[in-house]
């Protein structure tokens, strides 16, 4: 195992050796489209972007027509179609879907979230999405959804914002809100609260976890398959933390599995909305014969999957939503003067009254989708509706971040932030098509969380809108960390005052 770990270092410092001196070439003939080097491919020009990457392949499709063929080291495997045509988007995940699945190589780059609905195919993957859009979609869940959200937020994020006040002190609204969601999200999922959002800010393994996870599996993409797995099994580089984070899932949603069959022994779950495990726990899988719900790795990776997506998605979507006004004060402001007008009192009924909110909320995650790119292969050789031929070789990335600022979709002020885009003259909402937003996907794999996400964020931002001021720590840097999920590489530092 020496011999082999020492091999893998010598060829990891070859191949960054190559990478240096092409990089100082590059800097000498500094081009705005990356030059595709022999044996290493565009790889160099990648990687002198990769701290502003989602900024960099915006630039480099605008300057393309939308759509950019990025060559990966010669047989590594990693060859990329770079697309944010809409017509593209459409045709990808939509009129040509059964040729588009998930595919086995984004399942091996994904292996770490197991056999969640985003990482699956065929019919488990219809079984997985009908069963649930059974519990989302119901009107009891929905409000179950919103009271517990609006509890945590009166126990858990009114206090620390109350403390923030009394005592002047800085709060990093990223990490408040990834504790909120997580709290919420174990309690709609599992049953349990975790009780992470308090003023005593306890550690949090599972945030620190799903970092980890995020940041290793960004990387999967461009390095060759067997490099990532030789770092993955010999722990070196992001693979060894992942590997050391995929305990922190096992060890917490083993003892929540092991509690919850318990409690299941004590009482008669049949027809009551509980929560999403115990949901799926007492099943009846004559309607849906592809999922193992008396398996417990299934049942480990279907909560994980629904954890990460509420806890990352939602909490990314708000600090950007905060970040964004504080930029923005006038949005700030015509916000406050509707809240105050139209819901006085919290009521989520009242809740779709509040027009120039949704717009803020869209606009939000138009430039800041919480999930910056969606990877496709295709099953057999197709040729896309721009022309571009591809095959089950390529990987298929559309650039969300990227399409949330072309120009050519959404204008010439495609990079600013206006909530008015989303309000007809009428005063109504105005619909976009999914290939064009794409922050909930498109086609048969739409978020089914989409109308629970509305309904949080806006939630959390009336009761913070409503009686606190906000204002970020003059000089705080926000930039995005390189990561299948967008967060801020250094939180959100602000200030807290009473309204």
């Amino acid at each position: 195992m020496a011999m082999i770990i020492g091999f893998l270092d010598i060829f990891i410092a070859f191949i960054f050796f190559l990478v240096f001196r092409c990089l100082l070439l590059y800097k000498q003939t500094h081009k705005p489209l990356p030059t595709n080097w022999s044996v290493l491919g565009m790889l160099p020009g990648l990687l002198l972007q990769v701290h502003r990457i989602y900024d960099w392949i915006t630039e480099l499709l605008e300057a393309t027509g939308m759509t950019f063929c990025f060559k990966g080291p010669w047989l590594s495997g990693t060859d990329i179609l770079l697309t944010v045509d809409p017509v593209n988007i459409h045709y990808i995940l939509s009129s040509n879907f059964v040729n588009y699945p998930k595919g086995m190589e984004f399942k091996k780059i994904f292996e770490v979230i197991g056999d969640a609905i985003f990482n699956i195919d065929s019919g488990m993957w219809e079984d997985m999405r009908n069963s649930s859009h059974a519990i989302f979609s119901r009107q009891d869940f929905q409000r179950l959804w919103v009271s517990t959200s609006v509890s945590k937020i009166n126990q858990g994020l009114v206090p620390i914002l109350d403390n923030a006040v009394e005592k002047n002190i800085l709060v990093d609204l990223q990490d408040v809100f990834q504790r909120f969601l997580f709290d919420t999200s174990t309690i709609l999922m599992t049953g349990y609260d975790l009780k992470c959002l308090s003023i005593e800010m306890p550690k949090v393994d599972f945030g620190g976890a799903v970092d980890g996870v995020s940041d290793a599996i960004f990387y999967r993409h461009v390095k060759p398959a067997f490099l990532w797995k030789l770092q993955y099994r010999f722990g070196v580089g992001v693979e060894k933390r992942l590997r050391r984070v995929l305990a922190v899932f096992d060890e917490l949603l083993e003892k929540i599995i092991s509690a919850k069959k318990e409690d299941i022994k004590s009482y008669d779950t049949k027809g009551e909305v509980t929560d999403v495990l115990t949901y799926y726990m007492t099943l009846d899988t004559v309607k849906y014969k592809h999922l193992k719900t008396s398996n417990d790795k299934f049942l480990r990776d279907t909560i994980l999957g629904f954890l990460i997506a509420g806890r990352d998605t939602t909490a990314s979507a708000l600090t950007w939503f905060f970040w964004l006004l504080s930029r923005n004060p006038e949005a700030m402001t015509k916000i406050r003067q509707e809240i105050n007008k139209k819901m006085p009192k919290f009521d989520p009924a009242d809740l779709d009254k509040l027009v120039y909110l949704h717009g803020a909320v869209c606009e939000t995650l138009r430039l800041y989708s919480p999930v910056p790119f969606n990877h496709k292969s295709p099953a057999k050789p197709d040729v896309l509706p721009s022309g571009h031929k591809v095959d089950e070789n390529w990987k298929i990335v559309i650039s969300t971040y990227a399409l949330g600022r072309m120009k050519s979709v959404w204008g010439d002020d495609a990079e600013e932030f206006r909530p008015e885009r989303w309000i007809s003259a009428s005063g109504r909402l105005k619909h976009e098509p999914s290939y064009k937003f794409l922050a909930f996907n498109a086609g048969p794999r739409t978020c089914l969380g989409k109308k629970l996400t509305f309904l949080q964020m806006k939630t959390v931002a009336v009761n913070i809108i409503q009686n606190y001021e906000i204002q970020v720590v003059e000089g705080h840097k926000t930039e995005p960390v390189p990561s299948v999920l967008l967060r801020m590489q250094h939180g959100l530092k602000v200030r807290v005052a009473k309204i």
